[in-house]
């Protein structure tokens, strides 16, 4: 553990219990976007739960057209913050699309989202997929399945088009990652000449849809399968169009996934609101998981009105209460399909962040080498536990939360152990990102250029 992060969470924590007020904040009124996805439920729960008025600050949540839109609000202040993918904060400070510095100090969750493939897809699938005793299709089920019928669209000279969010999502990264390790090459960024596409050499054609326009896409037939979360691959079970073939907790156990970012301006004018507002959501993730999820169908409620994912109960309920339908009456138990506090999914890892930017240097987002040292001081750039530390202390000083509930950070790192849980069973140490990438037999390692 090196370097300016390293010293600047450890400078923070001898300062003691102490330190842990927080002063007033410096801006109350505030306006935070996200898109309408189930994994917003931190932003609504602080609302609606009083969490944020608790901390002195007067909220208004929005929901955004896109995510490019939302990103472009946050850096041109339309918006204070923001609901985010976690590769936005560090696409645009490595400047991949729109250059700005944005930070996170709070993750948001931990996996929450599935690959989708239309019914003929499917049907033409089954027949490659092991089944169980009792004739139902064994989970998870690898690209492996799927690579047959691309071929079958190759020889017949058709595209196979396939849908993801946006070129810095989690969506784009675990579908690259799922179908290159079933031998299905997702294809290559080529910034440096122009290709933005991310086609070059691929057997599947990714391309961006957003969210809520996924199972319509797919209905109309532009699309044979697509990468989201929730509720847009339940939806498609339940309109029929559909079938969920694979969550991204089985693609990489515990994932991490969207986080809360503002600019990095925004942060340095108002520290003690965006403390506050860290402090507001801690709570609110930790009120989503309580009680062994006991919770969820209160937010299942929240969540489906309107003003936030406005999709029907059912279809969000079906994901958010701990199970998760595959194949229309296919229902299996999956209680960590949406984690917001379990496992430390709010503390903002560096390890996090360089799983990340390693996927962007493998599909050639980032188009030349980097040495270890720069994956890691580009973490500490954008992820900043030092300020989730504070804000923890914060509400253990205040008798709201324990310190059992978090990390220790007397000792914490910014590392999680390296993580084995992956479908490919490759393991994963943030530590040694070039070594990470030279496991992949399709991607980009070492001194590879497009």
């Amino acid at each position: 553990m090196i370097a300016a992060g390293t010293l600047s969470l450890s400078s923070f924590l001898t300062l003691g219990l102490a330190q842990a007020e927080i002063g007033p904040p410096e801006k109350e009124d505030l306006k935070f976007g996200f898109i309408k996805l189930t994994d917003m439920a931190p932003l609504a729960i602080a609302y609606e739960k009083g969490y944020f008025e608790d901390e002195g600050l007067f909220v208004q949540v929005e929901a955004q057209a896109n995510w490019k839109v939302l990103l472009d609000r946050v850096i041109d202040g339309q918006l204070d913050g923001a609901h985010m993918l976690a590769g936005q904060p560090l696409g645009a400070t490595i400047g991949y699309g729109t250059q700005a510095h944005i930070i996170t100090a709070f993750s948001m969750d931990l996996n929450g989202n599935g690959i989708t493939v239309s019914n003929d897809i499917w049907e033409r699938m089954k027949p490659n997929i092991p089944k169980d005793a009792d004739g139902r299709p064994v989970h998870p089920i690898k690209a492996d399945y799927l690579k047959p019928v691309i071929d079958e669209f190759k020889a017949e000279g058709k595209p196979f088009n396939m849908g993801m969010v946006f070129p810095v999502s989690t969506h784009n990264y675990e579908l690259r990652y799922w179908l290159a390790a079933g031998g299905i090459h997702p294809g290559y960024y080529a910034p440096h000449k122009g290709d933005t596409s991310g086609q070059l050499n691929a057997d599947a054609l990714l391309s961006v849809t957003p969210p809520p326009q996924m199972p319509a896409t797919l209905e109309a037939g532009t699309i044979h399968g697509y990468c989201v979360g929730e509720p847009w691959n339940q939806q498609a079970v339940f309109k029929g169009i559909g079938v969920p073939i694979i969550t991204d907790y089985e693609i990489w156990k515990d994932n991490p996934e969207k986080v809360f970012g503002v600019s990095s301006t925004w942060a340095e004018e108002n520290p003690n609101t965006h403390l506050r507002v860290v402090k507001a959501m801690i709570r609110a993730a930790k009120w989503l998981d309580a009680n062994d999820n006991g919770n969820r169908p209160e937010a299942v409620e929240i969540l489906s009105r309107p003003e936030y994912v406005g999709a029907d109960y059912e279809v969000i309920a079906n994901s958010m209460t701990g199970t998760f339908e595959y194949e229309k009456g296919d229902k299996r138990d999956v209680p960590d399909f949406n984690v917001f506090f379990r496992h430390h999914a709010t503390y903002p890892y560096y390890s996090d962040a360089i799983w990340y930017l390693t996927q962007m240097r493998r599909w050639g987002q980032i188009e030349e080498a980097k040495p270890d040292s720069w994956f890691m001081e580009t973490a500490k750039k954008v992820y900043r536990p030092d300020i989730y530390a504070q804000a923890a202390r914060s509400l253990i000083e205040e008798g709201k939360m324990e310190a059992s509930e978090f990390p220790d950070f007397d000792t914490e790192d910014g590392y999680r152990d390296p993580q084995t849980h992956f479908i490919d069973g490759i393991t994963y140490d943030g530590h040694a990102p070039n070594d990470y990438l030279k496991k992949f037999g399709i991607g980009l390692k070492g001194d590879d250029k497009i």
